[in-house]
């Protein structure tokens, strides 16, 4: 039984703590839809999510309404695209980009994912004329997001793969230069990417998910800092457990919205994403709950150390909440949307190397940085495969969405806006990685893919 004080804790929490539930993912499955003919399948693909996510936008207004809960974004996460496309007989898969967007604003959703290619052990035919269509597909649609997964503990890592999304994350910047390289913050780079991620850019419906989901991504980071203001000068084990606490609480909040929009939209519920997702605003930051454990700036010697408890605390407090906690859980740490992490980075205290280093112990990886526009192709896939090796070895998910912001240098601002919010640029090594990016081939997976 909900009492008195926990009702008036959500409350505060929700007015005074940026508490909101990040976003409900509806993932739909494609498989169906394939088909010989490129029309009839986009066709298909059109009609199936129309008709499948028609009260999606609506039943999460109705619950936004009824429990005074703020639900930030509504998307829908679909099957691969290399996949459903497969058998469609055309070269160039724009059109397959389009009929998702077309959906998506059909359906009134804020995002949709799934324009993805899984390519950790080889390419297919259909994965290549994917990739090959990421950035015009990225340049001409608005709501369209695209991922790549070039790696597994599995599996190694695909570096053929890693030296054409290189490649691929400049176009797309070149395309979109007029919106300061818009295009890559809809585009992720992965290292085991899960299945039923309901976050964007990355979100795609996985082929061992039911037909469709309901998947739901909460955040908290301001309740968590003010949580941590009350206990100033304990000890980490208190820092812990409050956090632990914390996460709890709102966890829970999010898995009673996700078992509300299952039961009202007819769609088995999936998971609660219990990631601490940053925004721009002031007081909704990973990076001050960081600096609130005494850290004088983010960046600086002890952060890793701080993150890794964070992420740990909050896994461990979510999992207590519900049976049904997936997708990336943890701690995000995207610079352009977090509004400590963009001040960290503009002082100098927050560089990619320290940022790196932090990848190794929270969700996900380099997320949202900006670095100069005339960075070569052949540096972003040296980023790609340094974070690529970091998930492989860790058995962990990292990623990577970086913004080579066309005519800007260091120092430089880019703005994007909304959730996205702004990121200064910053440096990348000067020396060059050409002759190890080409060389190709795979690079093997680690001993302890060897768990059979």
């Amino acid at each position: 039984m909900i009492n008195t004080s926990e009702i008036l804790q959500t409350l505060q929490m929700i007015d005074q703590q940026h508490l909101d539930i990040r976003t409900t993912t509806m993932g739909i499955s494609l498989m169906d839809c394939a088909h010989t003919n490129p029309q009839e399948a986009c066709r298909r693909i059109y009609d199936k999510i129309c008709k499948r996510a028609e009260h999606l936008v609506a039943v999460g207004t109705e619950i936004e309404r009824e429990f005074g809960i703020p639900i930030v974004n509504k998307r829908v996460s679909v099957t691969p695209i290399s996949l459903v496309a497969a058998p469609s007989e055309t070269e160039d898969y724009l059109c397959f980009a389009e009929a998702l967007d077309k959906a998506a604003k059909a359906v009134g959703i804020n995002f949709i994912g799934g324009f993805s290619a899984l390519v950790q052990k080889g390419f297919t035919h259909s994965d290549r004329k994917l990739i090959r269509s990421i950035p015009q597909a990225l340049a001409t649609t608005d709501f369209v997001c695209s991922s790549v997964n070039i790696g597994s503990t599995k599996a190694g890592i695909n570096m053929d793969a890693v030296a054409e999304m290189g490649r691929v994350i400049k176009e797309t910047a070149d395309l979109t230069a007029h919106r300061e390289g818009f295009g890559c913050a809809k585009l992720v780079v992965f290292c085991n990417a899960v299945e039923d991620n309901p976050f964007m850019a990355g979100a795609f419906h996985g082929v061992g998910e039911a037909e469709c989901v309901i998947n739901v991504g909460i955040s908290g980071p301001g309740v968590v800092h003010h949580a941590l203001q009350q206990v100033k000068g304990e000890p980490f084990d208190v820092v812990a457990e409050t956090i632990k606490k914390t996460a709890f609480r709102i966890t829970r909040m999010g898995q009673l919205v996700a078992r509300e929009a299952s039961t009202r939209l007819g769609v088995p519920f999936g998971i609660v994403d219990l990631s601490l997702a940053p925004t721009p605003a002031v007081g909704d930051s990973v990076a001050r709950i960081l600096e609130e454990m005494g850290i004088e700036v983010c960046g600086t010697h002890g952060t890793t150390a701080a993150l890794a408890l964070l992420n740990d605390a909050v896994k461990k407090g979510g999992v207590m909440a519900s049976n049904h906690v997936g997708g990336l859980s943890g701690a995000f740490i995207p610079v352009s949307e977090d509004e400590g992490m963009i001040a960290a980075a503009a002082s100098g205290a927050l560089t990619l190397d320290k940022l790196e280093a932090m990848t190794c112990v929270c969700s996900v990886g380099l997320d949202m940085i900006a670095v100069p526009g005339d960075t070569p192709a052949e540096t972003l896939s040296a980023i790609i495969a340094d974070e690529a090796a970091i998930g492989m070895v860790n058995s962990k998910t990292t990623a990577v969405r970086i913004i080579p912001a066309p005519g800007k240098v260091v120092g430089d601002l880019i703005e994007f806006g909304g959730l996205l919010g702004s990121a200064p640029v910053i440096p990348v090594h000067p020396f060059s990685s050409v002759d190890f990016i080409a060389r190709g081939g795979r690079i093997p997976a680690p001993m302890q893919s060897l768990r059979n």
